[in-house]
């Protein structure tokens, strides 16, 4: 299905729009988090004003990517655009941390739907020429944005106030539900299917219980805890259910048979893996940045700002070269750019010049850029418009997963070694004073590192960018088995299969 080129133009603006507010509030919450702790209280419950909304959007997005596919895709992307809209106004509203919490799952429902639809859509619209560009620019925006919240979040919360956060998707949000109900006309012809309701609660269940047991563990309670394995034993039974009722169900959530072709199967693996890699990135350059080489923490978004310059390159260029190139091409060329870049940054130590890790960045970028552009149209190669929904919802799926399991696998590696190493360097820790140092965070502010005398601060910031620097090695794990999968992608490009055919 086409649209005439005078509706091509607001309808990418409308999905532009609404891929940039989603990926957006997956991070932007992140620096303006101290304010808003502060005027609400829940200081042992913020976590969730984060998590809430992460936990949300990836339980729902298999479901609405499902649900394109059995009705269309406007309605649910429109009711998706409404369910973030409430939820932001909700959010601005919030009175204490709990309505926060529940307020951004909200929002987290609507972004499940917004993403992955978004995606959809661009390959039913717009001529395959064209889809090659159209995805190297979504791509670009999906990768900027998902480093730029943090940036965007901080000046609001300092010139503005902390609710505007969530008050500015108001009026983007509206532009876009507007665009789409006057411009995004779908084929009526539908095929008349029946929702596998029983796949769908044991999935989110699932999600649910793994996801909260990822983000409490090692925090709120113990990984070996009784509620800790709980969680995941529960996750272990509902994903197991899930997976039985797929077998049978006369139209899965997620049909087995998608899985037949390796091109899907690899590209959903690399972005998996790649979304790890990619969080590690994000999380530990402006740590290393601000706890060894003192730079503003009230600035942090601005660290990143290489890494996107890298990211949008790539993503662009990724987008155009698979239509000359194999995917498993374009995604060899990336790999093996990420692969060098995070070489470099285990290499990092308190002596590394800022040009240096600028460098780094930059390199990390444009390993990691082409993945959001080329891995979304791999996934929706082999697949006509009535399995596209699900397949690309399965991609940013699994690319969240991989974020979120990276950013809890790496945190216990980097606060391992950090604490040993701590503890080696100090045969006492009573020789470190009163300041509170056990957390490398405490040194991410210019006073937390004034109560510090600086032989001491010399020798703690050694030991947090040795476990920086070690955690970056580990991260060759997630980059090399991405670089296996990428191997087996084969050699389909953008012109062949069923995507070129409609």
């Amino acid at each position: 299905m086409k649209l005439e080129k005078t509706k091509l133009v607001p309808v990418m603006g409308a999905l532009l729009l609404a891929i940039l507010v989603a990926s957006l509030d997956n991070t932007i919450v992140s620096t303006a988090m101290g304010t808003i702790v502060g005027e609400l209280g829940g200081l042992d419950q913020f976590v969730w004003v984060t998590s809430a909304y992460l936990i949300a959007e990836m339980a729902g997005m298999p479901i609405f990517g499902k649900l394109s596919d059995m009705y269309g895709r406007k309605r649910f992307f429109m009711l998706g655009i409404l369910l973030f809209l409430l939820g932001s106004v909700l959010c601005g509203t919030a009175q204490n941390i709990t309505q926060l919490s529940i307020y951004r799952a909200i929002q987290g429902i609507g972004g499940g739907a917004l993403m992955p639809i978004a995606f959809t859509i661009i390959w039913d619209v717009f001529p395959a020429e064209q889809r090659g560009k159209m995805g190297g620019i979504f791509g670009a925006v999906f990768g900027l944005s998902s480093i730029f919240g943090p940036l965007v979040g901080a000046y609001i919360t300092d010139f503005w106030n902390w609710r505007w956060i969530f008050y500015i998707n108001i009026p983007i949000g509206v532009i876009c539900l507007i665009l789409i109900f006057l411009y995004y006309h779908e084929s009526t012809k539908q095929v008349k299917q029946t929702i596998d309701w029983w796949g769908a609660t044991t999935l989110v269940a699932g999600i649910v219980c793994f996801m909260f047991g990822l983000e409490l563990g090692g925090d709120q309670y113990a990984w070996s805890s009784v509620q800790i394995l709980s969680l995941f034993a529960g996750f272990v039974i509902l994903f197991g259910a899930f997976l039985y009722i797929e077998t049978k169900a006369k139209n899965p959530i997620i049909s087995f048979a998608m899985f037949k072709h390796r091109l899907y199967v690899t590209s959903n693996f690399v972005g998996l893996f790649y979304g790890a890699t990619f969080m590690v990135a994000t999380i530990y350059i402006p740590l290393y940045i601000q706890g060894v080489m003192g730079g503003s923490a009230t600035n942090s978004g601005l660290l990143l700002i290489p890494m996107m310059i890298g990211t949008t390159i790539t993503a662009s260029f990724g987008g155009e070269l698979v239509k000359r190139m194999s995917y498993r091409g374009v995604m060899l060329a990336s790999v093996g750019i990420l692969l060098v870049g995070i070489g470099l940054l285990s290499t990092l130590t308190p002596d590394t010049s800022r040009i240096a890790v600028t460098t780094y960045m930059i390199i990390i970028g444009l390993g990691t850029g082409a993945s959001f552009s080329v891995l979304g149209m791999a996934a929706m190669h082999h697949f006509d418009s009535h399995q596209r929904g699900a397949a690309s919802s399965t991609n940013a799926f699994l690319r969240s997963l991989g974020m979120t399991v990276g950013i809890t696998i790496f945190g216990v590696i980097q606060r391992n070694i950090f604490s040993d190493k701590l503890s080696a360097t100090f045969a006492s820790m009573d020789a470190l004073g009163s300041a509170d140092i056990g957390d490398p965070h405490s040194l991410l502010s210019p006073e937390g590192r004034a109560e510090i005398p600086a032989p001491i601060l010399d020798k703690i910031t050694a030991v947090l960018s040795t476990s920086i620097a070690q955690t970056f090695l580990w991260t060759f794990v997630p980059a090399i088995l991405a670089l296996l999968f990428v191997a087996l992608m084969g050699n389909a490009k953008l012109s062949e299969g069923k995507m070129a055919q409609h």
